[in-house]
């Protein structure tokens, strides 16, 4: 298991310029000004950048919005330097600790394409489930997964 840092990406753009010096960063901070707009910002239900115990950010994670109707979906990447050494699934095991720590009633969802790949792979490895084809307005046809483990990460 790595130890990561979990940084929120701020509503102020200003308390983000320390990641502009970090090319993998760039295309996630220029989502976020209308992420936050269209969504809101109430933390924890943002966004985050994750980095390794040498400060390296490797990737980036949060939800998509704060809970509706009982349920949160996450979200997260790594950056490309970092793939294939098990940040994604910390990354994804974080967020579904940090869903649990608030509040435990959450159903917790994620969205993947509609094939097996990395992304199912950290699902599964994080006690998620297949749950089947969903129509997302902005991917168009994706599956949808539900975490499903009872016992604490």
């Amino acid at each position: 298991m790595h130890n990561l840092k979990l940084i929120p990406i701020d509503i102020d753009e200003i308390n983000n310029a320390r990641f502009r010096d970090i090319p993998e960063c760039l295309p996630i901070l220029a989502v976020y000004p209308a992420f936050y707009k269209k969504v809101g910002y109430t933390k924890p239900w943002i966004g985050y950048f994750f980095s390794n115990s040498n400060n390296e950010m490797i990737g980036a994670g949060g939800y998509k919005g704060k809970p509706k109707e009982g349920t949160i979906e996450i979200a997260y990447t790594t950056f490309k330097e970092f793939e294939g050494n098990g940040f994604g699934t910390e990354i994804c095991r974080q967020l579904v600790m940090l869903s649990k720590q608030t509040d435990s009633s959450l159903r917790i969802t994620a969205r993947t394409l509609t094939n097996d790949n990395a992304s199912t792979r950290i699902l599964n490895k994080n006690g998620f489930v297949f749950i089947g084809t969903v129509h997302d307005e902005e991917d168009g046809d994706v599956w949808e997964w539900e975490y499903k483990k009872s016992n604490p990460l």
